[in-house]
């Protein structure tokens, strides 16, 4: 568990810093960095207010009270109580795409939406492992890294957008200091975007395994959040879930599989490796059990 939060300190922190040295390349002197210390300020704060709605908004998930769905909002209340976290927000998102995600800022301005699709697919316990898993990132309040790190990322791909309009329409002399380094431009053009992308990322699938323990913690019995991934994986790949790419990493699957060079690009570990992690821990468990012991 620390091990994770030190990765995605880190991993955040190099996000940061690569915006700022990509404010420092726009301007070509020290000003470029407090615009960029600004600007990674700004961003953050942007995503730390309004992530929820963004996300919701993307795949107009629409609230419920206890009266529509009694049976989810006493299972999410349950849960709730299990990890010490305030009863969140309930949002149905009308999809028959099985999947569900948490967002909000903090534990007291949080939301837990699933797809109906997933509420269809899965067996209670299945979709109690899912519950836990995602009241975990709010509790680890992955909800708010997940958003910093989507909104940094970007806020780097918008500097290299910028940079590149201006030495379209408005390039540097020699004396301009902004024109002296042609790797820097190369850096904030081509690197820095894609650099940041992979941080983000990498910051999700940290983030993932670190939920899904979370999950096996709160129920005892990490075996079922297993068999709900893995029909996750198989229904989901038959039913796409719409929504902006941007939020995708805020899923507690990706359909979208890759392999190889690109499993780089993913937002999520593999589903392979996530019941691994999960039947280790359910053997774990037992050998730990009283009864085990007995």
């Amino acid at each position: 568990m620390l091990a994770n939060q030190l990765k995605t300190t880190a991993l955040l922190g190099l996000l940061s810093g690569i915006l700022v040295l990509a404010g420092y390349y726009l301007m070509g002197n020290e000003q470029g960095l407090y615009m960029g210390l600004a600007f990674a300020a700004l961003s953050s704060f942007g995503s730390w207010y309004y992530s929820d709605k963004a996300a919701l908004a993307a795949y107009q998930a629409q609230p419920i009270e206890r009266s529509q769905a009694p049976e989810l909002y006493d299972l999410v209340k349950r849960l709730s109580d299990r990890a010490s976290l305030p009863m969140p927000k309930l949002f149905v998102v009308p999809t028959r795409s099985p999947n569900a995600f948490a967002t909000g800022r903090d534990p007291e301005h949080a939301a837990v939406a699933v797809t109906e699709g997933i509420v269809e697919l899965l067996s209670p316990q299945e979709l109690e492992g899912v519950l836990a898993h995602e009241l975990t990132h709010i509790r680890n309040r992955d909800t708010l890294t997940q958003a910093v790190a989507a909104t940094l990322a970007g806020a780097i791909t918008f500097v290299g957008r910028l940079l590149s309009f201006g030495a379209l329409y408005y390039p540097a002399s020699r004396d301009d200091r902004r024109g002296g380094n042609p790797l820097g431009i190369l850096f904030l053009l081509v690197l820095a975007p894609i650099s940041a992308v992979l941080i983000q990322l990498a910051i999700s699938r940290t983030r993932e395994f670190a939920a899904d323990s979370g999950s096996a913690e709160i129920t005892g019995n990490p075996l079922a959040l297993a068999g709900a991934l893995e029909k996750l994986e198989s229904v989901g790949r038959q039913i796409p879930m719409n929504g902006n790419p941007a939020m995708s990493p805020l899923l507690i699957v990706n359909p979208l599989g890759v392999e190889g060079l690109q499993s780089l690009f993913r937002t999520h570990p593999s589903t392979e490796q996530r019941i691994q992690r999960l039947q280790a821990i359910a053997v774990q468990q037992r050998q730990n059990s009283p009864v085990a012991s007995y």
